[in-house]
């Protein structure tokens, strides 16, 4: 614009009042629902889509997404009338710090989804544009459930993702509006079909039915065996089925997961060894399903995250190794051959939690009447934003790092 040309050197805030004095800015008619404490729940839970902007006035970058974000706001709602089906919201997080913690906020703005008072995990990183937030919004309405008409179809779906396949008597039912709601919040993580009538006739011998096809050939179907009217119930099978209790860590999801804010059980081993992963996969699922939600089990290529294991003195040529990222040091498992020995990896979690490896790291071993569970001085400060050792990569190998240099840090 050439009003900023003219005078580059104005703070943001003086522009953003020269703009919405002189009229090239948001039009009046924005709606924007500030959230607060007293109102959050109400006003996500019974939102189809909210886009909720969690910003800090200080903060620059804040200053100038506001009439960005105002106009996507006015755009959107041209297209999608029905206030409850496409909301847009803020958070002041200096006033309401109490929900910026709820929501792991650790940069300002940051552009989250939810789906019916659901946080989504992957937040919005695309451009700041008004045209960039509205093709955004737009995504998320189209239907993320395939409709199949024939039982053929079925055959020559691409076995290397997780599909789900719904076959119902008809669209309007309870039935296929809980699938349809449990498509929308899982739509990044399975691939979602669905037949209806006379095409799912022979699938629907006890009435309506939803399977899961695990990736891979030959690998027998799921069946979901509980009841579809109840939303819990299917959306926590479908989870189960959609999201692996052990994900992959790469470049590319590395700064979403951090986001979650909780720390990083990781399997370090060379791509080719699948035996490991195998290895570590069931030692996780018998030993540590009780920690799912305080702690993110992962694995990584060791020759692609080089750099991450320097912080652990270790080489690919050590792999395959275990080690916990807490977002303040990285701690090795021992010994990888102790993996299956019962309880030795959940005890190394507990460590962890209990704040023992981060003590032993700075005071040696623990003595031998050490109180579990107390903090010496120093000890890591729960409120501090994380920071993964997946963050601290060499320019060339972290690229993810990338799409936070424009965010003020809290």
């Amino acid at each position: 614009m050439k009003l900023l040309a003219i005078i580059p050197c104005l703070d943001i805030r003086f522009v953003t009042v020269i703009l919405l004095m002189m009229g090239l800015s948001t039009p009046g008619q924005a709606e924007i629902t500030s959230l607060d404490s007293a109102n959050i729940d109400d006003v996500l839970n019974n939102a189809g889509v909210a886009l909720v902007n969690f910003y800090a006035d200080w903060c620059r970058f804040s200053q100038m997404l506001h009439p960005i974000f105002e106009e996507a706001s006015n755009l959107v709602r041209e297209e999608f009338p029905d206030t409850k089906q496409v909301v847009f919201a803020r958070v002041d997080c200096d006033q309401h710090s109490d929900i910026a913690q709820r929501y792991r906020i650790s940069k300002y703005p940051t552009l989250k989804l939810f789906r019916n008072g659901m946080m989504m995990k992957r937040e919005y990183r695309g451009q700041r544009s008004v045209t960039a937030i509205a093709d955004f919004i737009r995504q998320q309405q189209v239907d993320p459930v395939k409709e199949l008409h024939s039982l053929e179809e079925v055959n020559t779906l691409d076995r290397g993702k997780r599909n789900i396949i719904g076959f119902f008597e008809n669209k309007d039912s309870d039935n296929y509006r809980t699938y349809e709601k449990v498509s929308n919040i899982l739509r990044d993580d399975c691939t979602f079909l669905a037949a209806f009538g006379a095409a799912s006739e022979s699938e629907r011998f006890s009435g309506d039915n939803v399977i899961y096809k695990p990736v891979g050939e030959n690998i027998p179907d799921m069946v979901y065996l509980g009841s579809l009217t109840n939303f819990d119930l299917t959306y926590a099978w479908a989870q189960d089925k959609c999201v692996p209790l052990v994900r992959e860590i790469t470049f590319e999801n590395g700064e979403e997961l951090t986001e979650e804010g909780i720390p990083f059980l990781i399997l370090f081993h060379v791509k080719e060894d699948t035996e490991s992963l195998e290895k570590f996969q069931h030692e996780v699922a018998r030993q540590l399903i009780s920690e799912k939600g305080s702690i993110n089990f992962l694995h990584a290529d060791c020759d692609k995250f080089r750099h991450p294991l320097l912080h652990i003195h270790k080489t690919p040529a050590d792999c395959p190794v275990i080690a916990i990222d807490s977002f303040r040091h990285m701690y090795v498992f021992p010994d990888y051959k102790d993996l299956s020995v019962t309880g030795k990896l959940k005890q190394f979690v507990l460590d962890l939690h209990s704040g023992k490896l981060h003590r032993e790291f700075h005071h040696g071993p623990d003595p031998t009447d050490s109180t579990p569970g107390q903090e010496e001085n120093g000890g890591e400060a729960a409120s501090s934003p994380p920071e993964s050792s997946f963050q601290k990569l060499a320019p060339s190998e972290a690229r993810y790092t990338i799409l936070n240099r424009d965010r003020d840090e809290l």
